[in-house]
């Protein structure tokens, strides 16, 4: 699954200006919300995350870039290539089931996945049309 560094979150543009930067925090104007004799704190003197580095370089990339980079990290890639060997096992094991409920001579006749499915087609009619007479 994804981690803190991984998810993908819609990130605020960066600031160009720099008023704006100090605009968040008041700015050290007056009526900013700031104790008399006190300097106040702001969003931007905290302490850094070791993953907010990482949303930060991403902060100028789309979402899509972001997506594309995240799906070509090697974790990524091992975790959807498991998925997916899960899948195919899961569709072939379904197709072996039903291969075991056609009739075909020799019983043990190898058949592709296209030719299960027709035969599974004409079965099914045939079996339509025994009902109906």
């Amino acid at each position: 699954m994804l981690n803190s560094d991984q998810t993908e979150i819609d990130l605020p543009p960066a600031h160009s200006e720099p008023e704006s930067v100090f605009s968040d925090c008041g700015g050290g104007r007056a009526g900013s919300g700031e104790d008399a004799g006190g300097v106040g704190l702001c969003a931007q003197s905290r302490v850094v995350e070791p993953g907010e580095a990482v949303k930060k370089d991403l902060q100028h990339l789309s979402r899509e870039e972001r997506r594309r980079r995240r799906r070509a990290t090697a974790k990524y890639r091992t975790a959807h290539a498991t998925r997916e060997r899960i899948r195919v096992e899961a569709f072939n094991m379904a197709f072996a089931e039903l291969r075991k409920l056609l009739p075909t001579l020799p019983p043990d006749k190898k058949l592709s996945k296209i030719e299960i499915l027709r035969l599974a087609i004409c079965y099914i009619s045939y079996l339509n049309h025994v009902l109906d007479v």
